[in-house]
């Protein structure tokens, strides 16, 4: 995250403490203490903590708080900021990170959403993200899996255009990128239980702008 988005963090997290609700260390970063510490302090007043969510979805914000980082020029970083949710597949420079680059988001924005069989025992399989959640149509914020052969690709639907979907995930290109990939490849669109579904439609975003990837890597 950048220093401007982290002094809003840091005040909530020192109100928090202040209410009797710890968030960990007040150091400006969204984690699962934080998260958990918040739905304490709804919970405690009364108010269901998994009411309709407003503004930027919290798992894309987090998200894009790793766009442009790369596996080998920003390696420390993405090792410290994929371990922030309690686990990592390892080092993103020697393995195919796009899984643990979702499960990060998910579990540090939504920490009470179960991963159930299957995905909760290795969510680095891309192809067993087709187990998260529900299936929905692709909206904005869903978990998109896509077919790599025997493999698979999972990211965040982002846009559209009549032939491809943007897609915000790791593992592209080497980094954090927004990448365009084809609607044909699509195996699924999933949304988490513990959120109302989401029912803001894909943008239309211009072909160009963004790499077409048929190889994620």
């Amino acid at each position: 995250m950048t220093t401007g988005s982290e002094e809003p963090i840091r005040d909530i997290q020192r109100a928090l403490e202040t209410l009797g609700h710890s968030p960990g260390p007040v150091d400006g970063r969204w984690g699962l203490r934080t998260a958990r510490a918040l739905k304490s302090l709804l919970a405690a007043n009364g108010k269901a903590a998994s009411a309709v969510l407003q503004g930027p979805l919290p798992w894309i914000a987090e998200a894009k708080s790793a766009l442009g980082r790369h596996e080998a020029r920003d390696r420390s970083w993405m090792m410290d900021w994929l371990k922030r949710d309690g686990r990592s597949l390892g080092d993103p420079s020697k393995n195919p990170w796009c899984g643990d680059f979702v499960e990060t988001c998910i579990r540090i924005s939504l920490p009470d959403e179960p991963l159930l069989g299957a995905l909760g025992s290795n969510p680095y399989w891309a192809r067993h993200w087709l187990l998260f959640g529900q299936a929905v149509q692709p909206v904005m914020g869903a978990v998109l899996v896509f077919e790599r052969g025997s493999g698979g690709h999972v990211g965040f639907a982002l846009g559209q255009d009549d032939t491809h979907f943007y897609v915000l995930g790791g593992n592209q290109s080497d980094a954090v990128t927004v990448a365009r990939i084809a609607k044909s490849r699509l195996l699924g669109a999933r949304w988490p239980t513990t959120v109302p579904p989401g029912n803001e439609g894909l943008p239309t975003m211009k072909p160009g702008e963004f790499l077409t990837t048929t190889n994620e890597t």
